[in-house]
């Protein structure tokens, strides 16, 4: 299980191929397979890199239900996005820009499963070296994209925490009853996320 006592951990333990495998190589794969999907955005290419995504999930040894947790929060905008393709354009073009969206998703999920956020630092850092000659800290460009990897899994909980507290109230058809809870918390994890920050003196 992932480690909840800090804002910052949601990385699940293992001892998988995935998990063994370099940071900066999941990263580089990540953003490699996310440019080639995007661009294509068709049924076919979608459906194969949303399987391989849940095959990685596989390797990782790591329950679909991690998985889930990742895509579920979004279905209200994904289906908006789909009701716009297929309104713009045609049905084969809203299923290959939702199903790549999931895809993503799912990739996403799995490198912040299966990735501590220091090597995540580290390789972004290591990618991003040479550009120091033109000003650039490589520093802080990689923790902002290894927190932005990493909210996507921490927001999927949040929102699966707002939603059981919206059925225990009895408010399924509330949308107000979802999102304010969920603007809360997530507020509340972003004040926890600075203070963390702020206590390893990344506060400016």
């Amino acid at each position: 299980m992932a480690d909840r006592s800090s804002p910052l951990a949601v990385y699940v333990p293992g001892a998988s191929v995935v998990h063994r495998l370099p940071a900066g190589a999941k990263l580089l794969a990540l953003v490699a397979a996310g440019a080639a999907v995007l661009a294509i955005a068709s049924p076919f290419a979608a459906g194969i890199a949303v399987a391989t995504a849940l095959l990685g999930f596989a390797v990782a040894r790591l329950s679909l239900h991690y998985a889930w947790r990742g895509v579920r929060p979004t279905w209200v905008f994904l289906i908006g996005i789909f009701a716009f393709q297929w309104w713009s354009a045609d049905l084969s073009r809203a299923v290959g820009v939702v199903g790549s969206i999931v895809a993503l998703l799912l990739a996403a999920t799995l490198v912040s499963l299966t990735t501590r956020t220091s090597d995540m630092i580290d390789a972004i850092v290591w990618l991003l070296r040479p550009l120091r000659r033109v000003g650039v800290d490589p520093d802080r460009i990689a923790l902002q994209l290894a927190l932005g990897v990493r909210a996507v899994p921490l927001i999927a909980e949040l929102a699966e925490t707002a939603r059981q507290a919206q059925y225990a109230r009895g408010r399924r058809a509330s949308p107000r009853a979802f999102a304010v809870p969920l603007v809360v918390r997530a507020l509340r994890r972003a004040d926890a996320m600075s203070d963390a920050l702020r206590a390893r003196g990344l506060d400016d």
